[in-house]
């Protein structure tokens, strides 16, 4: 089975959102590997000295237990459009390290990023969750790949709401926003609809 992996945002050398990781990884470990223990990543996680104070991914690759941690600096893919790519038979349940089914799709892309429909709902892109701006409110597809650490805050917050959006439902909405655990909901992360390519 492939490994998992956690990618956790590291800013003015703080973690964010640990406990939306640790629900997460818990939740794997003990539905992929049977684990009953409880791992909590901020006794677990140590910051090295060197650290500045810019974005960093701390990237954990686990299975039953933690195999490595490393930081990175984050550099943000710049993105202007998205290509419609259909597949109805993706599964991305967990956050596996394998990626392979996402990277075969984007080598086949047109555009900077992939939007991916599944039985005619939009999902994920091939590293975020999507949040789609109608003008007044923000709405999250009900059919997510992956339940993002991000999302499922935002969510918790009230800030986004749950809507089944099916791929004919894209072209109602201004904006679509891609949010995963160093995107944030912000105007820099936002693509208008019509760069969205069919």
């Amino acid at each position: 089975m492939s490994r998992l992996i956690e990618s956790i945002k590291v800013y003015n050398k703080r973690l964010y959102n640990i406990e939306y990781h640790n629900v997460r990884m818990n939740n794997s470990r003990a539905e992929l590997f049977n684990a009953k223990d409880q791992i909590d990543l901020s006794q677990i996680i140590l910051l090295p000295d060197d650290l500045s104070n810019e974005l960093y991914k701390c990237r954990i690759i686990y299975s039953e237990e933690i195999v490595s941690i490393d930081f990175q600096k984050y550099n943000k893919k710049k993105i202007n459009c998205l290509q419609i790519v259909p597949d109805n038979e993706i599964t991305y349940s967990h956050k596996f390290e394998n990626r392979t089914i996402f990277e075969d799709h984007l080598t086949k892309s047109k555009a900077d990023e992939i939007l991916i429909i599944k039985n005619g709902f939009v999902t994920d892109t091939s590293f975020s969750n999507v949040v789609f701006f109608d003008g007044t409110k923000y709405f999250t597809p009900t059919s997510p790949l992956l339940k993002g650490t991000k999302r499922t805050k935002l969510l918790a917050e009230g800030i986004i709401q749950e809507e089944e959006i099916r791929l004919n439902d894209i072209q109602k909405f201004k904006f679509v926003y891609l949010v995963n655990a160093l995107l944030d909901l912000r105007e820099e992360n936002r693509i208008p609809i019509e760069k969205i390519i069919m």
